[in-house]
């Protein structure tokens, strides 16, 4: 291959299925960083080129779209992934071939493998805060409802030990729906939501069917300033599924949310709805597939190789002043140092910035070691 050859790369995000609201999102924030790269003379000169298949929200026809993409396309980095299933599905894959994931969405930590670059938040990053924040404004009795597969298992176990640690801390329920229920499937839940009368509920559903339990919440008639909704799975993308006010006072954790000020931000999201228009939506996963590609790309000049073993060393270690704040990939297990902020849903279906990490918090995705209060933060009022 000559130094003047394009350089290709692969990208699996789902347009359609369950989790197309997300995966158009994330595989938009790649194509915006690819476009930024390109205008800018490329990778050395070279031209980056996208090969992009939509997994239609499938582990296994991302397996074998990952398979497809070493031995047909012959890519040896891969851009994709959405859910803990799809992430679990390909990591065999790229392993098998030695080829390089970036994944670019937070999940339940307790992985780590040579051949994954983690570039969405580990437990220890939003989890935690979430819990600290929630118990101390609300109270420590919570209600875990999930979408079926790996990642809300995990995460609602965290959680509930999180819970535990508090002077009071009860786990009162734990439900889980498909990945397609309705607004149905969460009546009977809402109901004995109401007999256990918890402080909060902890949501860990994806894709379409956030937008009904957050519909379901509100026929039941319960105050979101009394006992709110907290998740981590809750964006600007799924608020936009809901109708309006819906989804107003509940509560997300994440390193990104739109309302960030930064510059870098500002900036990227102009250019974003100057390509793409509204009809996506910004969120922490967009986010995070946006800056990993110029984390790529920025190795890749270095390096001038896109092998795992050449790019991997230029790679760790490496920083980039993303939207969210200037991130880092940490050496020692390939995850993220990112900075965690607590957002409410506003009526504007945007969240406001109720508190934010003022340093970036190194990733900790075993949660060897850590406690409810190890985030730096800038206080903020919560207003009710």
């Amino acid at each position: 291959m000559s130094n003047t050859d394009p350089v290709r790369v692969g990208v699996l995000f789902s347009e359609t299925g369950v989790t197309s609201t997300i995966g158009i999102s994330q595989l938009r924030g790649t194509l915006l960083a690819i476009e930024e790269i390109n205008e800018g003379g490329g990778i050395g000169g070279r031209e980056l080129v996208p090969v992009c298949y939509d997994p239609q929200s499938t582990p296994s026809v991302y397996a074998a779209l990952a398979e497809h993409l070493i031995t047909k396309d012959d890519v040896k980095v891969i851009f994709g992934c959405y859910m803990s299933s799809s992430r679990k599905a390909v990591i065999p894959i790229v392993e098998r071939w030695n080829r390089l994931l970036f994944y670019p969405t937070l999940y339940e930590g307790f992985e780590y493998s040579n051949n994954v670059i983690y570039t969405g938040a580990a437990p220890n990053q939003n989890s935690i805060q979430l819990a600290e924040f929630m118990t101390a404004n609300f109270g420590p009795r919570v209600y875990l409802i999930g979408s079926d597969y790996i990642y809300p298992y995990e995460s609602n176990r965290i959680m509930g030990e999180l819970v535990l640690q508090r002077q009071g801390g009860q786990k009162l329920g734990e439900r889980y729906v498909a990945l397609d229920a309705d607004s149905k499937d969460f009546k009977a839940i809402m109901d004995d939501v109401r007999r256990a009368a918890p402080d909060f509920i902890f949501s860990t559903v994806v894709g379409d069917s956030t937008a009904a339990l957050y519909r379901a919440y509100a026929d039941a008639g319960f105050d979101p300033y009394k006992m709110p909704i907290a998740s981590l799975t809750t964006s600007e993308a799924e608020v936009s599924q809901m109708e309006p006010g819906v989804g107003d006072g509940h509560f997300t954790a994440a390193p990104y949310f739109q309302s960030i000020t930064t510059e870098e931000n500002i900036r990227s999201l102009e250019r974003f709805y100057r390509r793409f228009g509204n009809d996506s939506v910004p969120n922490l996963c967009w986010e995070a597939a946006y800056f990993q590609m110029h984390l790529f790309a920025n190795a890749m000049a270095k390096t001038g190789d896109d092998s795992i073993d050449t790019l991997l060393p230029a790679l760790l270690g490496s920083e980039y002043q993303a939207p969210q704040g200037r991130i880092r990939i940490e050496p020692s297990n390939h995850h993220t140092c990112l900075y965690p902020r607590i957002g409410r849903i506003n009526h504007d279906g945007l969240f406001t910035i109720i508190r934010e990490a003022t340093r970036p918090v190194y990733p900790d995705p075993y949660l060897v070691t850590h406690s409810l209060g190890d985030w730096t933060i800038s206080m903020t009022t919560l207003e009710t």
